[in-house]
């Protein structure tokens, strides 16, 4: 159950064939994104789900509120844009399925 006031984006990703180690490295608990996002305040961790269908995944990042999201998106956007200029070679797509809040 998540924590009233919890907030949390999720983001759909098709990985290219045969770089699924690859994005699993970066995009898992002892990846980039977590490293990056375990610098700042109200981080609550990442999730990684591996979809049915073949190179499919859904992260969750969970923060303790949509602030703490913003102002780490504000402070961190030189390696932000590294990190996911990674990712990028490392999909086919991406798409942020949405950002949503605890009740």
């Amino acid at each position: 159950m998540a924590a009233a006031g919890m907030f949390a984006v999720l983001w759909q990703y098709q990985v290219r064939p045969g770089r699924e180690a690859e994005f699993e490295a970066l995009y898992g608990p002892d990846g980039g994104w977590v490293a990056l996002f375990g610098e700042y305040a109200g981080y609550l961790g990442t999730e990684l789900l591996r979809g049915e269908a073949d190179g499919e995944y859904l992260s969750i990042d969970r923060w303790a509120s949509q602030a703490d999201y913003d102002a780490c998106l504000a402070a961190a956007k030189p390696r932000y844009a590294q990190i996911d200029a990674r990712g990028d070679a490392l999909t086919l797509s991406e798409r942020r399925v949405g950002r949503y809040r605890g009740l």
